[in-house]
Formats: structure tokens, C-alpha cells, sequence
């Protein structure tokens, strides 16, 4: 592992152009980026969204992270820990690791492992309602050695313990900041959670939830020469398309996130001769989430839509297939994202050694099929064409972002279900509201106040391992957690859960992939998770903007420092 991080780090040295070489901090002036769904919080550990990660990633920074090609790199420290080199114990207990020593926080303060210790201790306090607690799993301690080591034990052998403190999902916070901030005062502080003192290349002058973030280059930077860029905005608001257009035909932008447009909308686009779209297939999918509780306004606030009330409809595994049956995934495919998708029968498609075969009879549309299950669960049609069961009509409430492809998606499927005797009251919801973190909010995603809801996600790095995690019976989001949790469908079986078990403590690779093609197969066979379409990035930048990798394994920011004007 170390000669592989030397020989690359050396090789981008190599690679580096004369600019580059050359450069001093701040001279290629102001950067400028729009993240359409605008970051509603600067701390990825109070908020599950993409839009979240990518921004606090420009702040704050892992012990390593995945390079555009899926490989863990060193960020923090001069190696990454192997079994090899020493850093992760023969018993595969515990993982050392050591920082670069020097390493500032933006404040000018040392970085020392007891903020390591601390950023774990912070986000597994049982009342923090952190959303990365997957990340965390097993750990029965964290050690401060000395200033620059800590070391990670486990509760059982971690045959990857890759989990904390790696990816733009698990960074590192200064404990001096946040020490005021644990448990249920989290959510409450506000200007650590707006501003964060961190390690990366630019540090927060100006935080305005949902709508926009100034940045300057952070003074105490590890690399003297970098970031290129001495200020930075990240926009958010409007829509894809707007964002798209700022970039390639207006020019107004320098780069721009997740544009999840039609193909022919994109290639308009780029006759502006701007900019130029740039696109890369990880582990990014389009899903249906079924909710396995029941969401009813008319239940009390602490059991609606938690476990204590299960869905009185889609608790019904032949009601979920039926939905699933009725979708034709190859004409989302056609009108959504062209080449730059791929229809989806599993929750993970990549890398290959995790990707299931057993799914592939998801992608013919088969509307017999699923009005012979409805039929078999006993919901008649009805005279208006819409099934009822015990005077109960078949009436779900869909939700989504608002996003011109995902409004294609909802008209289409909600034709779909019609035929098939199933009502759908489609609801949008504003990008920067659904994906946020806000507690009090009735409209984000975790708390799922709806039968059925459509967005994309994806899991940092190349194994599944912590992204799987996120199914276990005990991560749902509830009112003690904040609302804050993975499990969005409040999936709960036990059978699931030790299965999980058995992959943290299995080292070979093949068993590794046997195992998480199982784990895949049991959330999407019953129709908990119902994949739709197997998601490339696409992102766009400018003619002038030069240093951009596009990264599919981790941040898309993960290598701002390095972004440069060309002309």
C-alpha cells in the first residue's frame, strides 16, 4: 500500500504543468461554484445530503481518502494503515494512524489525534442524532498514543477498517470548536456548524443556509502554494438546468454539480461553448423508497412514521412488487439520462465483485404480473378504476426534489400505477429542504412523511460495506435521534443485521462480494429498495477552469486545492 501511494503521489508530481509548479497561493483569483441544491448546514455529521459532504469537503478533511480511480489515498497522514506496514493489528483489532506532523487548523492552532478522538467521541454520543454513525460501527474505542497517533479498537476482527475518519462522509472536526456542541446541543451550534474551523484548502467567510457560501484560501494550508484560487462562492438555488446554462452557454460559472438533466438538454447546452459536461458511472441509483411505517398526519408526533406503526398498505411485500413490476426502467432510462444511465435492478451496481445478477428480471415492465398481485392481496378495482380493500382505497402519497427529470419520472410512474389500479398524489419538495437536515422540518427525506419517496444516492469508496450498514434495524431515523439516521425506510430484520455482521468480519474478497450481493439481494427481492436507474455524474466546468477530476468515490471536491485558471 505505501509503495502504491508513493508511486502515485509521485507520478501527479510528475504530472504537474509548469503553472502548477510555479504557482503561488490565491493567483488564479475567484472560483465560482453553484450547487443548485443549496447546503442548508457546513457539517457533514448533522446532515445525510450530498450537497452537505461536498461542501463541508472544501473545509474540512479525512485522514484519506478515494482518489478519482476508487484508490484510498493518504490526506492527514503520510501512509494508510495496512496490515502490512504495522498500522492495522495481525488480529485486525485496531488501526493506528498517524498524522502528518504540522498540520494546522485554519485558525492557526496544531491538529493533534485528540481531535481525532474527539470527532469519533462527538459523533457517536447516543443523543447526537449523527448521521454518519454508520460509519462508526464496532468501535469499542478510540486511544490517543500520542500528539499525532490514535488508535481505532474494534469490538470484533475489522477486516476493513476503513469506516472513521475516511471520505468526505467522516472527517475530522476540532474538538476545541465543538467541545461545547455534543449530544443534544449538536443542532444547536450554530456558528460551528455554519463555520467550522478546518484542515482544507479554503475556510467559510459567509454561511447563508440554502442559499450561498464565501470562502478565502485557509492562510495555514499545508501547501504553501495552494489552493490557486484565492476566494470562492458556492451558489445554491434555482434548478439543473439554470445551473447548467450558467456554466455552458452564459459562462457566469465555473462549475457546476449534479446535472440531472435529459441528455438532449445537456448537449444544447454545450453549444454555448462555454464550458463542457464531464460525467463518470460509481455507485450513484435512482430508488424508490417504500415506506415499511405508516406516515399518517392523523398519529401522534412520536409514532408517526416510526416502527411502533407499521404501513398499513405497503407492509405488504405483494403490494411492493406490484409497484415495482409496473415501472419500465428502460423508458426512465431513454427520457432521463440517455447514455448517461443505465436501468437498475440493484441498490449496488459497482464494482463488479458486489454487483448481483440475480436482479436482472426487474427491467421488463410487467403490468400482468403486478395486477395479479394486487388481485392475490385483495384489492378489487374499483368503479373509478383505483383498487379497494375493506373500504380502503389504494392512495399513495409520492414525494420527490424538485427536478425536472425526477417530475418526468413522477408523471410517468404515476401512470404506471394507474394502470395498475394504485393512486399516486405526487408532492415535490424544494432540493435545499428535502436533503437537509433540519429536525423541525416535516419535508426532508429521513423523516418520510410519506408512503413512497425518489431520490439517488450512493456510498464513498469501492465497498459497500458501511453503505449496507445503513439498513440495520437500529439506524432508523425517530424523534430521539433528531430524525437523523440511514435507515429511511425503517427496515428491520434481524436476519439482515447478523448477515451485516458477518461481512464486517470477513477479510477475502470473493466472500466479501458473496456476502454484499446477499445483503443486496434481501432489501431489493423484497421491495424495500426498488432501483430504478444506475446513475452516471455528470457535473459541467468551464473552458477556462483546469485541475478538475472527477471523482465518483468520494467528493466531487475532493482535489479543489489543485483547480486552476488556464486563461
Amino acid at each position: 500500500m505505501n509503495r502504491k501511494v508513493a508511486l502515485l503521489g509521485a507520478a501527479a508530481a510528475f504530472a504537474m504543468t509548469p503553472f502548477a509548479a510555479m504557482a503561488e497561493r490565491g493567483e488564479s483569483g475567484h472560483l465560482n461554484l453553484i450547487y443548485w441544491q443549496a447546503p442548508s448546514i457546513m457539517n457533514p455529521y448533522l446532515s445525510g445530503g450530498t450537497k452537505e459532504q461536498e461542501a463541508s469537503s472544501i473545509v474540512l478533511e479525512p485522514l484519506a481518502r478515494y482518489n478519482e480511480d476508487g484508490e484510498l489515498v493518504p490526506w492527514l497522514v503520510d501512509s494508510v494503515p495496512t496490515v502490512e506496514n504495522g498500522g492495522v493489528a495481525a488480529d485486525l483489532m485496531s488501526i493506528t494512524w498517524t498524522l502528518t506532523e504540522g498540520l494546522l487548523w485554519s485558525d492557526g492552532t496544531a491538529v493533534t489525534s485528540a481531535d481525532v478522538a474527539f470527532t469519533a467521541a462527538y459523533c457517536m454520543d447516543p443523543e447526537g442524532g449523527c448521521a454518519q454513525l454508520r460509519n462508526f460501527n464496532g468501535i469499542e474505542s478510540v486511544e490517543v498514543v500520542d500528539d499525532l497517533t490514535v488508535t481505532v479498537h474494534f469490538s470484533a476482527p475489522t477486516p476493513v477498517p476503513y469506516g472513521p475518519f475516511v471520505a468526505a462522509s467522516s472527517p475530522i472536526i476540532q474538538a476545541a470548536q465543538f467541545a461545547e456542541c455534543t449530544g443534544a446541543r449538536a443542532p444547536e451550534c450554530t456558528d460551528a456548524n455554519f463555520n467550522p474551523i478546518g484542515t482544507g484548502p479554503f475556510r467559510v467567510t459567509d454561511f447563508r443556509p440554502n442559499d450561498v457560501i464565501q470562502m478565502e484560501a485557509n492562510p495555514n494550508y499545508r501547501d504553501a502554494s495552494l489552493p490557486h484560487f484565492a476566494t470562492l462562492t458556492l451558489k445554491g438555488g434555482g434548478d439543473a438546468a439554470s445551473a447548467g446554462r450558467a456554466v455552458m452557454q452564459t459562462g457566469e460559472m465555473d462549475y457546476a454539480w449534479n446535472l440531472q438533466l435529459a441528455p438532449d438538454v445537456i448537449a444544447e447546452m454545450a453549444t454555448g461553448g462555454q464550458g463542457v459536461s464531464i460525467s463518470a458511472f460509481g455507485t450513484l441509483v435512482e430508488r424508490i423508497e417504500m415506506n415499511m411505517t405508516d406516515p399518517s398526519p392523523e398519529l401522534d408526533a412520536d409514532i408517526r412514521s416510526t416502527r411502533e406503526a407499521p404501513h398499513p398498505i405497503l407492509s405488504d411485500i405483494r403490494v411492493r412488487e406490484a409497484l415495482s413490476r409496473a415501472i419500465d426502467r428502460e423508458l426512465l432510462v431513454e427520457i432521463g439520462y440517455g447514455t448517461a444511465g443505465r436501468p437498475a435492478c440493484n441498490l449496488v451496481p459497482n464494482p463488479p465483485v458486489f454487483a448481483s445478477q440475480a436482479n436482472d428480471n426487474c427491467i421488463p415492465q410487467d403490468l400482468d404480473r403486478a395486477r395479479a398481485l394486487l388481485d392475490e392481496a385483495g384489492w378489487v378495482v374499483g368503479g373509478d378504476g383505483i383498487r379497494v380493500r375493506d373500504g380502503q382505497r389504494l392512495v399513495l402519497d409520492y414525494q420527490t426534489s424538485t427536478n425536472a427529470v425526477r417530475q418526468d419520472f413522477q408523471a410517468l410512474i404515476q401512470q404506471w400505477w394507474r394502470d395498475i389500479g394504485v393512486q399516486a398524489n405526487l408532492r415535490n419538495i424544494n432540493a435545499s429542504v428535502f436533503f437537509g437536515g433540519d429536525p423541525g422540518s416535516p419535508d426532508t427525506f429521513q423523516k418520510f412523511y410519506a408512503d413512497v419517496e425518489m431520490y439517488a444516492n450512493n456510498f464513498t469508496g469501492t465497498d459497500p460495506q458501511q453503505y449496507l450498514a445503513a439498513l440495520r434495524c437500529d439506524l432508523e431515523p425517530r424523534p430521539e435521534t433528531q430524525w437523523q439516521g440511514e435507515n429511511i425506510n425503517r427496515f428491520c430484520d434481524p436476519a439482515y443485521d447478523a448477515l451485516h455482521l458477518e461481512l464486517t468480519q470477513t477479510a477475502a474478497i470473493e466472500e466479501r462480494g458473496r456476502i454484499a450481493r446477499e445483503l443486496n439481494d434481501i432489501l431489493v427481492q423484497n421491495f424495500v429498495v426498488v432501483p430504478l436507474v444506475d446513475r452516471g455524474r455528470v457535473d459541467a466546468h468551464a473552458n477556462t477552469l483546469g485541475g478538475v477530476r472527477l471523482n465518483v468515490w468520494d467528493s466531487g471536491l475532493w482535489n479543489i486545492a489543485d483547480w486552476h485558471r488556464t486563461q
